[in-house]
């Protein structure tokens, strides 16, 4: 059963207050912008999981906005797989299935393969250094045990990547499915082995991106989520049997 998001317990309490941070009301901006933005956030950084009902009364008035600009908002969410609408219930946060998962790295493999690749060529000397940095705060990381920082230096690497593809577009595609990841429930770096394995493979990349051997970034980009399939495919659905 889906959980319910109630604005009255405690949890929610704290959401009203975060997600109001989230949505600063930008010169130009509409509304329904604002509600999608900071929705959006807090699915990404998990205030929101998977299978949590949004409630249009209650995100109205976390928010501070009339039901209108949410509803459009939940909408366009929709329209990106982040939401799903039921008959007689109103909104709610997708599910994963082991379908979905597989098709959401199947995308990642080919979008951060392709971006790696395109990386290779066109990144400069100063945004492969800034890569070159981030893997580094990432392992001096590794033996503080904080998931939640090294999940967060993680994705600030792999966002980072996909900047430097130099392509719009991919970048635009990419912004669901990072999304999306933040609805999987506790991060694969929780588990130390993971963790560890993380800095070889960002290292592969690196190394790849480094010699601008186009080839070979993105045959260690798409090695690295095919890890990160395996691993998510064992949190969530413990396929080991144990």
């Amino acid at each position: 059963m889906p959980r319910v998001v109630l604005a009255v317990d405690e949890q929610a309490q704290d959401r009203v207050g975060v997600m109001a941070q989230d949505a600063p009301a930008n010169k130009g901006q509409s509304l329904a912008q604002r509600a999608y933005e900071a929705i959006r956030q807090a699915i990404r950084s998990r205030r929101f999981r998977s299978g949590d009902r949004l409630v249009e009364s209650e995100l109205a008035q976390m928010l501070g906005l009339s039901r209108t600009p949410i509803r459009e908002a939940l909408l366009r969410l929709q329209a990106q797989g982040l939401a799903e609408q039921h008959a007689h219930r109103g909104f709610s946060v997708i599910e994963f299935d082991h379908a979905m998962l597989l098709e959401l790295y199947q995308m990642r493999e080919a979008l951060e393969g392709t971006a790696a690749r395109l990386a290779a060529k066109g990144a400069d000397e100063a945004q492969l250094s800034w890569l070159r940095s981030l893997h580094t705060e990432y392992a001096e990381l590794i033996d503080s045990g904080n998931a939640s920082e090294l999940a967060l230096k993680n994705r600030q690497f792999h966002e980072a990547l996909i900047l430097c593809a130099h392509n719009r577009f991919l970048i635009r595609i990419m912004e669901p499915l990072q999304d999306a990841l933040g609805l999987l429930g506790e991060s694969n770096l929780s588990d130390p082995a993971r963790a560890r394995e993380n800095i070889t493979d960002h290292e592969s990349i690196l190394l790849a991106l480094e010699a601008g051997d186009a080839e070979r970034a993105q045959a260690a980009a798409v090695q690295h989520v095919r890890r990160a399939y395996s691993a998510r495919m064992r949190r969530l659905f413990d396929v080991s049997g144990k």
